[in-house]
This record gives C-alpha cells, sequence and structure tokens, in this order.
C-alpha cells in the first residue's frame, strides 16, 4: 500500500510542476503569436508603401493588394514556425498533465480498493 501512495504522492508533484510548465508556455504562445502578427503587420505596411523586400532571393516591389498578404505571410514564415511551435508545445503539455491525471486516477482507484480489502 506504501508503493501505490508513493506513486500517488509522485503524480501528484508531477502535476504540479504540469502546471507551472503550462504557464510558461501559455506565456509563451502568447508572446510568438504577437510577434508573428506584429512582424505581419509591419511586413505589409512596408510593401503597401513600396519597399523593396526580399523573399527566398526574389525581390518584390509593390506587389498587387490582391496578394500582399499572402507574400507578407511568405516573408515572415520564421515567425509564423514560431509561433506554431509554441502552440504546440502547449497543446502536448496538456496532453501530457491529461495523461498523469488520468494515470492518477487509476492509482487512486486502486489504492482505495487496498484499502477497503
Amino acid at each position: 500500500m506504501k508503493l501505490v501512495s508513493k506513486i500517488i504522492e509522485d503524480k501528484v508533484a508531477l502535476l504540479e510542476r504540469g502546471r507551472e510548465r503550462l504557464e510558461k508556455d501559455a506565456y509563451n504562445k502568447a508572446e510568438q503569436l504577437a510577434l508573428y502578427e506584429m512582424a505581419l503587420a509591419r511586413t505589409m505596411i512596408q510593401l503597401k508603401n513600396g519597399k523593396e523586400m526580399e523573399l527566398e532571393g526574389e525581390k518584390i516591389l509593390n506587389p498587387p493588394a490582391t496578394i500582399l498578404e499572402k507574400i507578407a505571410r511568405g516573408i515572415c514564415y520564421k515567425e509564423k514556425l514560431s509561433a506554431d511551435l509554441t502552440d504546440t508545445t502547449y497543446k502536448c503539455t496538456i496532453v501530457k498533465m491529461q495523461v498523469i491525471q488520468s494515470e492518477l486516477n487509476a492509482y487512486q482507484s486502486l489504492y482505495k480498493t487496498q484499502i477497503e480489502v
């Protein structure tokens, strides 16, 4: 019975650390998304104002308004990648915590059954 109670304590500790990690991941996710949105807006303004830009060695100058946003997204691909990676990290942390919670529930049920027997 001590073994199961120790496992339960360990799972609770993991959840506590996971909660702290989740807070950090949420902040990073929000920060990276904000940086991407700012870079995208800045790039769109620069393109609209006639600034020559470059993407993969191709010079871009005065693109049509209909494709300006798509081009700006392409130019800001690194910021988008970073935002997507932090979003995925955040979601993975949530799933990991859910798995730990499920394991904790199973051990708590086992512990309860052992006490009743």
